[in-house]
């Protein structure tokens, strides 16, 4: 049933991306950290002032959910709200597609934020296998933060956001599956010395500070 799901959504979204001349690859930078560790809120700050495009593969999902004759909708609530990762091909078919329409629209568009991704081993290999080739990772930007504090932010957050996962009962399922998960893809890409960690506990303005130390570095 997924296989044939995602090869209409193939169909419909051929890549264009192995087309592309070098220099036009994407450029991407993974941002990782824990549930509520000021992922989405750096990223905005680094778009404006670096020019980057913010890609959140939660949002992409949560986007795809939400949208009306989606062929993934309830497939991608029923893991959203169990707080397990969605199918890898499903979240790199969104990023693809994504990148693809803003590349297209703007070929000085070539530098990418992908946010919250990739979130596991699976999700590695299937970028691997997906986009070796087609996109070049830069380094993996680590939002590093306390799991109370990351919840505390959430819960907060849950207040305005309307989120259905920004729950306690939710957040500490999503916190295990980051501990579990994601962690050791952090740590892999740290032995490859492709890792940027970042203090994501103090005030929005001070992490920026240490955001931009990074990016004016790496250039």
């Amino acid at each position: 049933m997924l296989y044939r799901l995602l090869s209409s959504f193939s169909r419909k979204a051929p890549s264009v991306l192995y087309r592309l001349p070098l220099v036009m690859k994407p450029q991407v930078v993974f941002v990782l950290g824990g549930p509520g560790a000021g992922k989405g809120t750096q990223c905005a700050r680094i778009v404006e002032k670096y020019g980057y495009t913010h890609l959140s593969a939660g949002d992409l999902l949560r986007a795809e959910r939400g949208r009306p004759g989606s062929e993934f909708g309830q497939l991608i609530e029923s893991y959203i709200k169990e707080g397990k990762i969605v199918p890898v091909e499903i979240t790199i078919n969104l990023l693809r597609k994504a990148m693809e329409e803003t590349m297209l629209k703007d070929k000085e568009k070539f530098r990418f934020l992908i946010d919250g991704f990739p979130r596991n081993e699976d999700n590695l290999q299937g970028w691997r296998a997906a986009m070796d080739g087609k996109a070049n990772v830069k380094f993996v930007l680590f939002f590093d933060c306390s799991n109370e504090v990351c919840i505390e932010r959430c819960l907060e957050r849950g207040k305005s956001s309307g989120r259905t996962d920004d729950n306690r009962e939710s957040l500490e399922k999503r916190i295990q599956t980051y501990l579990q998960s994601t962690k050791p893809i952090i740590d892999q890409y740290e032995t490859q010395g492709k890792v940027r960690r970042v203090d994501a506990s103090g005030s929005v303005e001070e992490v920026f500070v240490d955001v931009q130390k990074i990016l004016d570095k790496e250039g």
